[in-house]
């Protein structure tokens, strides 16, 4: 099982780790391939910490002349829960998402990787043990999921889709999906898993829309 941390426990700065399309949420897993020399450094530098936590946040556009574009205001923090190193010198880790954050301002400094202060208080609720959808209606959702899957040209395992926990489902769903930058950080900032669900839900009926599939869900 994941470390879980109380608020005390999470530390004023992190290191953070720029990456666009790239989503983690809080206890679900984001495999990564690390290879750049600056975020092996950071990956060596957070192994070495107490609490192994690397941020995971989206640029606001592409790299900038310096390679530093402006990041979006919120990502999420996660602890290095695996990892093993390939014999070319790359790491395959995977991180688990803890809690997300509100960036307060960026740290200049000597690390080769960016480092920015944060803000955990609007996010307390991500340390609870699991978060909850009261209004979730699995048979609608799969059956929204099915045709987004057709036009998306996806395949899934619906067994297992059919069993999962719904926070993981709606979670890994919001991960994995080819939603636009955009879209993921909207997922991203869902206040919590009911809004998150709605969000998801709205993304793929307009996908389902633009391809010329029916609109709206029974």
């Amino acid at each position: 099982m994941a470390r879980r941390f109380t608020l005390s426990e999470l530390p004023d700065i992190v290191p953070v780790f720029p990456l666009p399309g790239a989503l983690l949420l809080p206890r679900a897993v984001l495999p990564l391939n690390i290879f750049e020399p600056r975020y092996l450094a950071m990956l060596d530098d957070a192994l070495r910490s107490d609490h192994r936590l690397i941020g995971m946040i989206q640029p606001r556009s592409e790299n900038s002349a310096d390679g530093s574009p402006p990041l979006q205001a919120i990502g999420c923090v996660g602890r290095v829960t695996s990892l093993s190193e390939t014999d070319d010198g790359r790491y395959l880790i995977a991180l688990t998402g803890a809690c997300r954050f509100r960036i307060k301002r960026e740290i200049e400094g000597f690390t080769p990787y960016r480092r920015v202060e944060v803000d955990w208080v609007p996010f307390e609720h991500d340390l609870a043990r699991e978060d909850l959808d009261e209004g979730f209606s699995r048979p609608t959702f799969l059956s929204l999921l099915s045709r987004y899957f057709d036009i998306a040209n996806l395949t899934g395992d619906w067994e297992t889709l059919k069993d999962a926990d719904e926070e993981m489902l709606i979670n890994s769903l919001a991960m994995l999906c080819p939603f636009a930058v955009q879209e993921k950080q909207a997922l991203l900032e869902s206040l919590d898993l009911e809004d998150r669900r709605k969000t998801l839900t709205a993304l793929m009926e307009f996908a389902i829309a633009g391809a010329g599939g029916d609109e709206g869900v029974a």
